[in-house]
C-alpha cells in the first residue's frame, strides 16, 4: 500500500515524465504511448514506471531507447521537480490491456458453447 506521499511524489513524476515523452519521443515513434503507473519505492529512491502502447509495434525498441536515454529524463525530472532524491527510473510494459482482452475473448467463447 502506497502512502500519501508516495503517490504524490509518483503523480509529480508521472506530469513530467509524460510530457518529456509526448516532446522527446512520441515522434520519433508511430503510436500512443501512456504512462499508466508509477509505483514509488517506501524510500521515493525508485520510481517503476509502466507503460501501455497503442498502435505501436517495436515495443521493445522504444524501451530500449528509453533505457539509454535515462539519464538524461532523470535530469530532466529534477530540474523541474524538487525532491530530496531524483529516483532512479525502472520501465515496464503494463500488460493489463492485453489481458483484459484476452480475459474479454474468453468469455464470449464460453457464452458462444453456452448457447
Amino acid at each position: 500500500m502506497s502512502s500519501r506521499r508516495q503517490k504524490r511524489v509518483g503523480s509529480l513524476i508521472k506530469a513530467e515524465l509524460s510530457r518529456l515523452l509526448i516532446e522527446e519521443f512520441q515522434p520519433m515513434f508511430s503510436g500512443l504511448i501512456t504512462i499508466t503507473q508509477i509505483e514509488m519505492s517506501a524510500d521515493l529512491k525508485t520510481a517503476y514506471v509502466y507503460l501501455s502502447f497503442f498502435g505501436l509495434e517495436k515495443k521493445e525498441e522504444f524501451l530500449e531507447r528509453l533505457e539509454k536515454k535515462k539519464g538524461y529524463l532523470r535530469k530532466s525530472i529534477a530540474s523541474r521537480v524538487k525532491l530530496k532524491y531524483n529516483p532512479m527510473l525502472i520501465f515496464s510494459i503494463d500488460r493489463t490491456a492485453e489481458y483484459e482482452e484476452k480475459i474479454e475473448k474468453l468469455m464470449k467463447t464460453i457464452k458462444k458453447n453456452e448457447k
